[in-house]
């Protein structure tokens, strides 16, 4: 609650959570989630585009083959997105690169709000290729943005908040998306073009708040700059102290280029850095959330949910990520980031396989699809705590400020490649409770803890463990203004 306490007093820094939020991974849960409600408008929109150019209906395999791409090129949007995040958080900083990211928001708004007048089924296709981009910029300049920006006593709450902006989109898009609201069969245009208000929110806000200061001092060599971001942000807080640190590590990166993803894996410094990116970055694609979601809508039938009620259920269930990653982001300062991410994967696998047990029992004993119900909510709660949220981090904390972007686009990239990693069976679990008993053994063996350690203390044990029979990290020297580290 302390931490709580600071958060508020220093409002600007609030505010730089929200603006960044709102804009950011905000649209990543909102465009991943509304694209279920208008499922069926856009088929037959696709047919009826389709029947009104050639005078004949489109095959039913052909309308599902559409669908599908338009559906699969978000992730493939997010891939090319995550490749860009790196390079623009280096030439344009971290706040200008998310501004200029809604250029894709508005270009997709445009071409969503149009596609039906226009009488193009394409449009919808580059228009979610468009928010994939967006989504992938954001989903790696934001937490990285948040954590430089945060104070290392409040550094994993601010990051965490990219989980709860996340799962908040992921909530309202269910919501706008009831019948009541724009889930109405006319009103899918418009249900795809409303993530134009989030951005616009973005773009009025954002230019208002500073630059991340570790970006303005290490990569800029502004001082004067660094330093009154650092004071707009703490409040009142002395910002003495955090400054020089700040020029320690500007001294660590003197004379050091900015690294390419492909460097990481050939330099044996970052060895251990770069297994615990893939590794649990691999564990929260794999762990089998996003297909607790594909199954929700066939488990609650199951269990006797009438038809129309179906949806709200469905936001129930958003509503429990939600609920935790707002959790896990006030106790990540005391608890620490293995612990919730231990405890996270430990509980998944305890549901996903009572889970597995129920879904091949559900067709003999009755009450079967109860207990495939709970466990629904169960492991949405438990993917919340601790895999959600602390995974992104893992870029910020983990590697500097030369070696940061590139990881950030390693990470992107894993994740936005297993994006297209699904399939459906009575038995999909199994696989996955093997990557989170893997996910919570990595964590518990080779994950050093981060929890209100500075960047340099962190670099300092993640050397020694690299190099265990060898002495302790480099010796910092003098700090001296640096030119800005190029990719």
């Amino acid at each position: 609650m302390r931490a709580l306490q600071r958060l508020i007093q220093g409002k600007v820094l609030l505010l730089t959570i929200c603006a960044a939020g709102i804009g950011g991974t905000f649209q990543f849960g909102y465009n991943l989630s509304i694209i279920n409600a208008p499922t069926l408008h856009i088929q037959d929109f696709t047919n009826e585009t389709w029947w009104a150019r050639t005078g004949r209906p489109l095959p039913d395999h052909l309308v599902l083959l559409v669908w599908s791409l338009i559906v699969s090129l978000y992730p493939l949007g997010g891939l090319f997105g995550a490749l860009l995040a790196g390079p623009l958080a280096i030439k344009l900083g971290r706040k200008k690169s998310l501004l200029v990211n809604n250029v894709f928001v508005v270009a997709a708004a445009i071409l969503f709000g149009f596609s039906r007048r226009a009488g193009s089924f394409e449009m919808i296709m580059l228009g979610r290729l468009l928010v994939g981009v967006s989504a992938g910029v954001s989903m790696n300049v934001q937490p990285m943005y948040l954590g430089e920006s945060a104070p290392k006593e409040l550094r994993g709450a601010v990051a965490m908040t990219s989980a709860v902006f996340a799962a908040l989109g992921v909530v309202m898009g269910q919501v706008v998306g009831l019948r009541e609201l724009l889930g109405d069969p006319q009103a899918w245009p418009l249900l795809l073009a409303s993530c134009l208000v989030p951005g616009l929110l973005q773009l009025a806000s954002l230019p208002l708040l500073p630059e991340s200061p570790r970006y303005l001092l290490i990569d800029c060599g502004d001082t004067e700059a660094c330093l009154a971001a650092l004071q707009r942000l703490r409040g009142p807080a002395d910002v003495a102290g955090e400054l020089a640190e700040l020029e320690q590590e500007r001294a660590a990166c003197r004379d050091r280029r900015a690294r390419r993803p492909w460097e990481l894996f050939r330099e044996r410094a970052l060895r251990r850095q770069v297994a615990s990116l893939v590794v649990l970055g691999s564990a929260m694609e794999l762990c089998g959330n996003d297909t607790v979601y594909a199954y929700a809508s066939g488990v609650f039938r199951e269990a006797g949910i009438p038809e129309e009620k179906v949806q709200y259920a469905i936001i129930g269930t958003g509503s429990c990520e939600l609920l935790t990653a707002f959790v896990s982001c006030v106790v990540i300062e005391r608890l620490g980031r293995r612990v919730l991410l231990m405890g996270g994967y430990c509980l998944m696998t305890c549901w996903g396989s009572v889970f597995t047990v129920a879904l091949y029992l559900q067709s003999s004993i009755p009450w079967m699809p109860y207990l495939a119900m709970s466990c629904i909510f169960a492991f949405i709660l438990s993917f919340g705590i601790g895999p959600a949220g602390v995974t992104g981090i893992l870029a910020t904390e983990l590697f500097d400020q030369t070696a940061r972007p590139a990881a950030y686009m390693v990470s992107g990239a894993l994740m936005w490649t297993m994006l297209f990693l699904e399939g459906l069976s009575h038995f999909i679990y199994v696989p996955f409770l093997g990557v989170c008993v893997c996910g919570a053994i990595y964590t518990g063996f080779f994950l050093p803890e981060t929890k209100g350690k500075t960047f340099l203390e962190i670099s300092e044990e993640l050397h020694r463990l690299n190099f265990p029979r060898k002495s302790p990290g480099p010796t910092w020297r003098d700090p001296e203004v640096i030119l800005s580290t190029e990719l």
